[in-house]
């Protein structure tokens, strides 16, 4: 939106603020992004079904995985500031109660009444704090804060920050929504293209996969779930992909994508069965069509999702750092990356965007590419650790690449055959020895590590031996 076509003229904008309206062409602005989203898409799902990304994990290790993870909670500190600035003790209420919730009383067990068809109705007990810990301190919280906008505690004036933790800060949303909306595709008109528009796209794109497989790692940590399988990889990045296109068609501006926080709140409700989210994806479906749902999930104040963000992102950002004890700490090797990455991955974007830095290669297009990717902080610190875990001479062990894959914890659950795969269709694959070659299929094989693989730890870790305890 930043090149001279697209640009709002400037006797527009003067219209804005005259006697008369002037149509600014923004369906002409949204049509370009719609193209450009599915153009990328497009090209996302060539790569997750090529297994390109699976290719690359064959050279992935902890130090890789760990500063990509971590970054993504890191980064987006400004989003939880920008919520919470509107109302800190609103913010700090929510933290304390999903703490407090999801730590401390996760042990109460609640009588609850139950159905079932050889007991009937009859009571049971239930871990209600650790399985809503996020439901049930929204509705206290949003209560709280509903007793306080009656009270006239917080500010009636929309120009002041406070005014958003009003519980009626945003009503007229829910008057002004509709009961039912059915979303039909191209609302906009045909999707136009551009290359500068795609290699926009594309950028961000790559960066987003590159976030995503943070995403699926740290899912799996936060589910003591077997390190997902490239074949498993491979398909996220596919659908991810296949559902940006949806999105584009749709009138979406966006893509579609996982999100780092909802897998913290994995961590929180310790809640990671995949019914659960299909039943919660089909709920979205249903509430997208009903507006009226989401005009009420709409009037949450920004306070109380800033404080469920800052924990929710918190924990993205300490799992990545957990992923750090598969490789050697007290090697100066691993030290000297973890600590490069990280500055780097933080300092590389901020610098892109305060100083407005010009990125010049004599091609307009690739010179946004490069300063779309690199400023993504998760990118920059993953690339930067990639790069230097696999030039700076290190051994195996010190890297952690095996017992990255290999090291099954003792609170680890299930194993990939059964988690990564479709029990039926995986039958049928199997016996079709094609599919062994096709990267989105659970028998893919060819970018696997060896399966129990043997080696000698002895005299691996040569920085151990100058380490001398007092």
């Amino acid at each position: 939106m930043t090149l001279d076509q697209f640009k709002c003229p400037t006797d527009e904008i003067n219209g804005l603020h005259g006697n008369h309206s002037l149509a600014i062409p923004w369906e002409g602005r949204i049509r370009e992004v719609q193209g450009n989203l599915i153009l990328a898409s497009i090209t996302q799902v060539v790569v997750g079904g090529l297994g390109l990304i699976g290719l690359i994990l064959r050279f992935v290790g902890p130090l890789t995985i760990a500063p990509t993870i971590s970054l993504i909670g890191l980064s987006l500190t400004h989003v939880v500031s920008d919520f919470c600035d509107k109302q800190w003790g609103i913010a700090l209420l929510t933290v304390a109660l999903l703490i407090l919730f999801s730590n401390v009383m996760n042990k109460v067990h609640v009588p609850v009444p139950s159905f079932s068809l050889k007991r009937k109705c009859h009571m049971t007990t239930l871990p209600i704090f650790q399985l809503f810990p996020v439901v049930l301190t929204i509705a206290i919280v949003w209560l709280f804060s509903y007793v306080l906008t009656e009270l006239e505690v917080f500010p009636n004036n929309s120009t002041e920050p406070s005014f958003q933790a009003r519980t009626d800060s945003r009503l007229d949303i829910l008057y002004d929504s509709s009961w039912f909306q059915f979303p039909l595709p191209l609302p906009f008109g045909m999707p136009t293209f551009s290359a500068a528009g795609y290699m926009g796209m594309l950028a961000a794109t790559l960066s987003s996969i590159f976030e995503s497989v943070g995403d699926y790692f740290a899912a799996s940590r936060f589910s003591e779930a077997p390190v997902p399988p490239p074949h498993a990889i491979n398909r996220g990045i596919f659908i991810e992909g296949f559902a940006s296109i949806i999105s584009g068609l749709m009138g979406a501006g966006h893509a579609t994508t996982s999100y780092s926080g909802n897998i913290g709140i994995i961590g929180i409700t310790k809640i990671a069965s995949r019914a659960v989210f299909v039943t919660a994806g089909v709920l979205l479906v249903l509430w997208g069509v009903v507006g009226k749902v989401g005009a009420v999930l709409a009037l949450i104040p920004d306070p109380i999702v800033g404080g469920t963000l800052l924990l929710g992102l918190g924990m993205v950002a300490s799992v990545g750092i957990s992923v750090l004890q598969f490789c050697e700490l007290f090697s100066t090797r691993n030290i000297t990356i973890i600590g490069v990455s990280f500055l780097m991955g933080l300092m590389i974007p901020q610098w892109l965007i305060e100083s407005e830095a010009i990125v010049k290669t004599g091609s307009a297009e690739l010179d946004q590419v490069i300063k779309v990717l690199f400023g993504t902080a998760s990118f920059t610190g993953g690339f930067i650790g990639f790069m230097l875990d696999n030039i700076v001479p290190g051994t195996e062990y010190e890297r952690g690449l095996k017992r990255w894959v290999e090291v099954k914890g003792s609170q680890q659950k299930g194993d990939e055959a059964t988690l990564y795969s479709f029990p039926v269709l995986t039958s049928i694959l199997e016996r079709m020895r094609c599919c062994g070659y096709f990267p989105l299929s659970p028998t893919f094989t060819s970018c696997r590590r060896p399966r129990h693989l043997n080696y000698d730890v002895k005299n691996e870790n040569v920085d151990l031996k100058d380490v001398k305890t007092v």
